[in-house]
Order: structure tokens, then sequence, then C-alpha cells
């Protein structure tokens, strides 16, 4: 499974150490690009303020340093982010390859929590379908990391057909649920019905109009979905999310289906410009340094 930047995954069930591995390869990429000057020295510690309590003081690193500190503690957190991810069946594809769109999402979420444990700020959980199906509140503790890594393991081990989205619909809900602003993170293809995208772009409006910063990671498989590259045969096309069937040769209606996926992905485009939402394309072929410099690039204009 190609799913890291300098080495190959072919098993997803350590979610925290390929995370893990995720975060310092790419720590160890930023010294080699335009990104060096981000801060990627995460201190669990602050120096110490006379007059404060010393009840949090340090001692240990005191008698280290002869230099006082106290511990950060949750609500001393420089950012709240929520992650949120699609998990219609739509994600599962494509299902005859080693990695498919919820996987890389999965293991993106992992490593975003990893950088923002180790940067001591507080991240939340959203997972969707139809419905919201998880939604924790942002938290920045080890065993908070733990137990949102166990919801992306069941997520991963218990893959469901047929499952539809409503993205629109839990996306008004995340944004009613957050009352402190946020960066709302979200893993999405964004595959929703044609006849509810004008609710789609009013989910994305309203987490705006609560004031929060949103980045959309629009995940996708470029080379089928996109680009749409198949060998010049029949296939059998099956809508994962309806269960639907439709048998065709592939160069008779690539045209058509270029044309309209352009067009989509233009107007998802637009709606994110006019609405001040970063749009991202995260190619499941590409690996997660996107990903992890939008986020740093965001984070550095909030805190």
């Amino acid at each position: 499974m190609k799913l890291l930047d300098n080495f190959e995954v072919r098993d997803l069930g350590n979610l925290e150490l390929l995370a893990k591995q995720v975060v310092e390869g790419f720590i160890i990429g930023l010294h080699k690009s335009p990104f060096h000057g981000f801060s990627v020295e995460f201190a669990e510690h602050r120096i110490y303020n006379p007059g404060e309590p010393t009840k949090n003081i340090d001692w240990k690193v005191y008698a280290r340093t002869n230099k006082l500190f106290t511990k950060r503690f949750e609500e001393e957190t420089n950012l709240r982010c929520q992650i949120v991810i699609d998990a219609s069946s739509s994600m599962y594809f494509p299902k005859d390859q080693e990695a498919n769109k919820l996987q890389f999402s999965a293991l993106g979420a992992a490593a975003l929590m990893n950088l923002l444990k180790k940067q001591r700020d507080a991240f939340g959980l959203s997972i969707f379908d139809s419905d919201l199906r998880n939604h924790t509140k942002a938290k920045s503790s080890t065993a908070h990391y733990r137990l949102l890594l166990t919801y992306l393991d069941k997520l991963l081990n218990n893959p469901e057909d047929n499952k539809t989205t409503s993205a629109a619909k839990a996306l008004h809900q995340i944004s009613e649920s957050i009352h402190r602003r946020s960066l709302v993170i979200i893993f999405s293809d964004m595959f929703e019905h044609s006849e509810r995208t004008d609710q789609l772009f009013s989910a994305l409006q309203h987490l705006k109009h609560n004031k929060h910063e949103v980045v959309l990671f629009h995940v996708v498989d470029k080379k089928h979905e996109i680009n749409f590259e198949y060998k010049n045969r029949p296939y059998l096309f099956v809508d994962i999310e309806t269960g639907e069937q439709v048998r065709l040769q592939s160069n008779q209606v690539k045209e058509q289906y270029q044309k309209q996926i352009k067009a989509f992905k233009e107007e998802l485009k637009i709606k994110c410009l006019q609405y001040k939402v970063d749009f991202v394309e995260a190619d499941i072929e590409e690996g997660f340094k996107p990903i992890l410099q939008a986020y740093l690039v965001k984070r550095s204009k909030m805190v």
C-alpha cells in the first residue's frame, strides 16, 4: 500500500505507529523544503511568569536547566481543530487496489492528530455518512488521541456497502456543535447527489458564518475518478452507495464524464474561494505532504 511519501506500508493495523512515521518523515523533509521556517519544536512546557501559582512548576526541568517552566494544560492550547471524515460508501473506492479513499483519509487524520498533539493543540473527530456517527469535543491529551484512533480503527475494520452520504446535514450539525472558533478539516470526496449540491455549499458557508476556519481536502483517486483512465474495453461500473450497475465501454463515456467532473470540481473550487474555504486536492496516490503542509500553512495564520 503506497501511502507514505518515502516508504511503502502494506498493513494499516497499527494506525498510531503509521501516523508517527508519517509525521516524523514529514518533519525531516521540512528541513529540505521551503517550509523550513515553520515551527516544528513541540514544547511540553512554557516559561514561568513571576506571580503565577507555583504548583505547576516542573521542578525536574528546573533541576536540569536552572530555569523555571510550568507544565502546559489542555486549556492553554493554541488551536482547536475538528477533523471531519466522510465515511459514506463512495469513500471505499477503489475496491480492487491496496489503498482506498477512506484508508487514506483515516491515516491522514491520524497523522494530523499526532502533529496536533505534539504541538499541544486540541483536536476532535467527527465521522459521518447519511448521519453524524461519531462526534467528539476537542481535547489534547494522549488518552483522547488513543480513543480517537480506536474510532478510526473501527471505521477501517468494518467496511459497509450501500452507505449513502449527507454531507450537508452533517456539516450543519457539526457547525452548530462547535462553540469555540476552530479549524475544521474535512476529508471528503464531496460526491453529494446533484440535487443537494446547493445544500452542501450552504453547509460550508454555515461553518464560515460561525467564524471557523475551514480546510477541505477533496479526497480522490485522480487516475480513475478525475482522468477516467480505463482500458478501452467493457466494464461493469457499480455505484458503491446505491448498488446500481451499468455495463459500458469506457471510451464511449470518457469525454462526457470528464466534462461533467471538471464542471463539478470547478464549481466546488469557486464556491470554496467565495466562502474563503481552503480547497486542497488530495490524490490518494500523492501521499501526505500536501495534507500536512496545508495544515501548517493554515495553523501559522491562526496562532
